[in-house]
């Protein structure tokens, strides 16, 4: 008998000694009404991330009908058909971890297909796909970018796209969740509304919130078929959230300090990252000589509240920290990737919102609130020479391209760039048209930013969807892709806009 058998019979007879002792029933949180019989015990499907060359995380959520110690077992292999099993093993979960399960598989080969699946309770979870990255030289790199899902403003539909495209890898950028009560911030003649129906604030409510995110149809898909590295924004703790407030958390919903600590905890939970013993989330990725990806955490890790008016802009305020600034500023230097690109939540690029918001010309949460900090970035790319830099952007709600400029004052006679931000719609979240405002209104607002901000090169407030970023050695290819319609499940994707920015061009 194989050792790893051995221990699953004792982990299964441990799970049934302790169900034995009549322990309690998992309490309905609401969201059973949307499991599919199929996939018990497996409801919230599986999903990896975080791939390196060589290793990648796999994870499940498992639902046990009586709380307690679960066994469970997985397998790795090049094989649809797990024949043979590359690797396996087992471990238990326990309402410790919410019933989630999360393995570092290791000593994998790089630029590799691999499949992956559970097994709990005598059953099966699905089949996952993902890929390692590649080591030395790579050809090209496809990676799709997205943000901002709210799930009571429309069905996930982009989703669906970005497995038809076939990215190797997908970025999200924030705002997986949203933390507000039903109908706070959402459609309220759409359908569907969050669970618990308040806004999130205790353990419990977060895990419910995750957990109902994960029964969507379409994000499952997404996560079972490609690996995803994730970054957290602000909805997944509170509206603009910082270091230690939050424009959404107020004194009588308890400490902040508290608050964020639970979120971490659940976000960590249900999403395949890898953990480290500091505990943050900024981190990077090579993609063999072709690229290296840093994601930045803009919320928890060193984010001094913003501005709270013009006349305090001119007091230098942190977006990142002195630690996590340090980190990425050292990285960019040792970097010998072609392309840099950086998992950036706010907009990056100064945006004279002047035409179309008068009252409130500066975006106070993007980095026009943290210019001080930019400015020292932008230095640094500029004076290291540091060339084929690329932001990645979400938050906004709309889709951006800038050229960011070396200095930008002197853009207009000199347009002259330190890098390129390319920035993607929401999944589902509003656009700019709807808050009542048309489509023409809207489009008229975008003229109007391309004509006071010419490193603008493409602004689109209108339309959700997704962006897949393409690189090659020679240049980078933004493609803008659109859903037709949010509040009915749709296949109907379309290609809407795309541009190319040249390797090593600064001009």
């Amino acid at each position: 008998m194989k050792k790893s058998t051995l221990i699953g019979i004792i982990l299964t007879l441990i799970y049934l000694a302790c169900t034995n002792k009549i322990l309690p029933l998992l309490s309905p949180d609401g969201t059973e009404e949307y499991y599919q019989v199929s996939k018990n015990p497996f409801y919230h499907g599986v999903a990896s991330g975080d791939p390196l060359h060589n290793a990648v995380i796999i994870w499940t959520r498992v639902t046990p009908e009586q709380h307690g110690i679960v066994p469970v077992q997985w397998e790795v292999s090049e094989s649809q058909t797990f024949e043979p099993a590359l690797q396996s093993g087992i471990v238990t979960t326990d309402n410790d971890r919410d019933y989630t399960v999360k393995i570092d598989i290791q000593n994998l080969k790089p630029s590799q297909r691999y499949y992956y699946r559970f097994k709990a309770f005598g059953k099966n979870s699905e089949t996952g796909k993902t890929k390692t990255l590649p080591e030395g030289f790579a050809e090209g790199l496809s990676l799709g970018i997205v943000s901002c899902s709210n799930y009571e403003f429309g069905y996930f539909n982009a989703y669906d796209g970005l497995i038809d495209a076939d990215v190797d890898v997908v970025l999200h950028l924030g705002d997986y969740i949203y933390e507000y009560g039903p109908d706070a911030y959402g459609d309220s003649n759409f359908v569907r509304k969050h669970l618990p129906a308040k806004e999130i604030l205790t353990l419990q409510d977060y895990r419910t919130r995750y957990a109902q995110y994960r029964l969507d149809g379409s994000l499952q898909r997404a996560h079972q078929m490609l690996p995803f590295i994730v970054i957290w924004d602000d909805h997944e703790i509170a509206n603009n959230a910082y270091k230690t407030g939050a424009q959404n958390h107020q004194e009588e919903e308890g400490d902040y300090q508290e608050r964020k600590k639970i979120a971490r905890q659940v976000y960590y939970e249900w999403q395949p990252i890898r953990e480290t013993s500091n505990k943050e989330l900024y981190r990077n990725f090579q993609f063999g000589e072709l690229a290296e990806i840093f994601m930045l955490d803009e919320r928890f890790t060193g984010r001094n509240a913003p501005p709270s008016s013009s006349e305090e802009l001119s007091v230098s305020r942190s977006m990142l920290g002195s630690s996590q600034l340090k980190w990425l500023k050292k990285g960019l230097t040792k970097s010998q990737a072609r392309w840099k690109i950086l998992g950036n939540q706010v907009i990056f690029s100064p945006c004279d919102l002047s035409l179309v918001r008068p009252n409130s010309p500066v975006n106070f949460d993007a980095w026009d609130g943290y210019a001080a900090e930019r400015d020292d970035i932008i230095t640094h790319l500029t004076n290291g020479s540091i060339k084929n830099v690329v932001f990645v952007t979400g938050d906004t709600h709309a889709s951006w391209a800038f050229e960011v400029p070396s200095d930008y004052k002197t853009y207009g006679e000199d347009p002259a760039k330190c890098a390129i931000e390319i920035a993607t719609p929401s999944i589902t979240s509003s656009n700019w048209n709807d808050g009542g405002n048309s489509d023409m209104e809207v489009k008229m607002g975008e003229q109007a930013l391309l004509s006071s901000n010419p490193h603008l090169k493409y602004v689109n407030g209108r339309d959700h969807g997704f962006t897949i970023l393409s690189l090659s050695l020679d240049e980078a290819r933004a493609d803008w892709y659109y859903t037709s319609d949010i509040k009915k499940k749709s296949a109907d994707i379309r290609l809407a806009h795309s541009m190319t920015f040249k390797a090593n061009k600064h001009k």
